[in-house]
């Protein structure tokens, strides 16, 4: 049984604007996914289906085998946790310490509890010496923190970040991938992300969708996929500059095997050195 699946998914805007054609879509346990596809491709337009906040025109969305109802929607949002692209859509409270227990004093816990997994989430996220700052503030990437601080104080099974490094300076990009490796490894979560920087992906996802115009164009890992140029091409996207360099060396005629992450890169351009000296 996947987390989540979707199933010949389809969203019709007003206007009988297509957002969502058909999507195929499964998320299974502890996974990095990675959704990738130029603005407009409909990545936060299927992850609103994810926990209910878009209904489906037609097809379906099922989180653990089941349909989503009106009967069930508030256990999944808390099994399914999303966090939207602005993080101003989801911070409200006057504190930061405040913000993040929204979520679960909402669900009735104990204020033992609740402290606690507030104190958790701030931990998790890195943000304990903000705990009594006003979250609007904060900077861009410090307000991105809170709001997956309140998401994962909920305990969900499933984290969902809607265009993650969007506003994120390069060091806040690299937390942010040591983020979601920590929660997949450490806490056995599923972390589906959306994002148009191909660069990013190899460091961070098992899994890859990419998206065009509503539809999902093709899924695999990051060898499947990024050896595709044409196919990121005609979606708007490009080959990270890793494989892309190693590529063009190799066409040169450089005896050097093809990676993805900085690490594989740096291992293998050793070896072609030592190979070659």
């Amino acid at each position: 049984m996947h987390l989540i699946e979707t199933r010949d998914l389809t969203y019709i805007y007003p206007g009988n604007v297509r957002g969502l054609d058909r999507v195929h879509f499964i998320a299974p346990r502890n996974a990095r996914i990675a959704v990738i596809g130029s603005n407009g491709a409909g990545k936060s337009t299927l992850f609103k289906h994810f926990n209910g906040i878009f209904q489906p025109t037609s097809g379906s969305v099922l989180v653990r085998g089941e349909p989503i109802t009106r009967e069930n929607i508030r256990e999944v949002r808390r099994f399914v946790g999303v966090v939207f692209q602005n993080p101003d859509d989801q911070i409200f409270s006057p504190t930061v310490e405040q913000d993040v227990a929204f979520g679960p004093t909402n669900l009735g816990l104990d204020e033992e509890i609740v402290q606690h997994r507030v104190d958790e989430a701030l931990r998790v996220v890195g943000i304990e010496h903000l705990r009594d700052r006003v979250p609007h503030h904060l900077s861009g990437g410090e307000k991105k923190r809170v709001a997956i601080a309140g998401v994962i104080a909920m305990e969900p099974q499933v984290l969902v970040l809607d265009e993650p490094t969007a506003g994120l300076d390069p060091q806040g990009v690299h937390d942010l991938v040591g983020f979601i490796n920590s929660l997949s490894r450490t806490y056995g979560m599923t972390v589906i992300f959306s994002t148009h920087d191909v660069s990013l992906v190899p460091e961070v996802a098992d899994l890859i969708y990419v998206m065009d115009r509503g539809r999902i164009v093709a899924e695999g890992d990051c060898q499947e996929i990024f050896s595709r140029p044409d196919l990121l091409f005609s979606a708007r996207l490009d080959v990270p500059v890793l494989p892309k360099l190693i590529s063009s060396l190799r066409e040169q005629g450089v005896d050097i095997t093809m990676a993805y992450t900085f690490t594989e890169a740096e291992r293998n351009f050793l070896a072609a050195y030592r190979r070659s000296a």
